[in-house]
């Protein structure tokens, strides 16, 4: 069975008939070839496919299609501005808070919602934060590390 579902991705509308049970992560990329979202296990453990809707951290892997409807997301591919990556991206690249990136796209999400709720973090704010985002590649004192320098950047510290 089909579901009309309008919603917002990325401040841009969205009209579809989507199958009940596909999932919003397979809407993101199958359907709205939004791929930055990633799939890593499929069942919300690893934070892979964070994305931020109606402006908290969701796994979209978890989402049936059919609750979009009515629902505002924003994607990896919304957070830059007008070609110019947002400070927290900024952050993971000077700061090398990466190695193969599959899983950055899930952190930046977690971080910036985290940012938007809370632009004054603690170190301990930012672990829970990302405490749902798994990365089996590097540390993430890093990762901790590039969300702390984008607050203070974002609350008008020094570069």
């Amino acid at each position: 069975m089909k579901y009309k579902v309008n919603f917002y991705v990325n401040e841009e509308p969205v009209e579809l008939y989507v199958d009940g049970n596909k999932t919003m992560l397979n809407i993101l990329r199958d359907e709205l070839c939004l791929t930055g979202t990633k799939e890593g296990c499929g069942a919300g453990e690893c934070g892979a496919c964070t994305i931020i809707a109606d402006g908290k951290p969701l796994n979209a892997c978890l989402v049936l299609a059919p609750e979009l409807d009515g629902m505002h997301i924003t994607t990896i591919e919304g957070i830059a501005k007008d070609g110019e990556l947002s400070e927290l991206q900024k952050q993971f690249v000077e700061l090398s808070a990466l190695q193969c990136g599959f899983c950055t796209p899930g952190f930046i999400m977690s971080g910036t919602a985290l940012l938007q709720e809370n632009p004054n973090p603690s170190r301990e704010e930012i672990k829970t934060a990302i405490a749902g985002n798994l990365c089996r590649c590097t540390g993430y004192v890093r990762i901790i590390e590039a969300i702390e320098e984008a607050a203070k950047v974002l609350r008008g510290g020094e570069r």
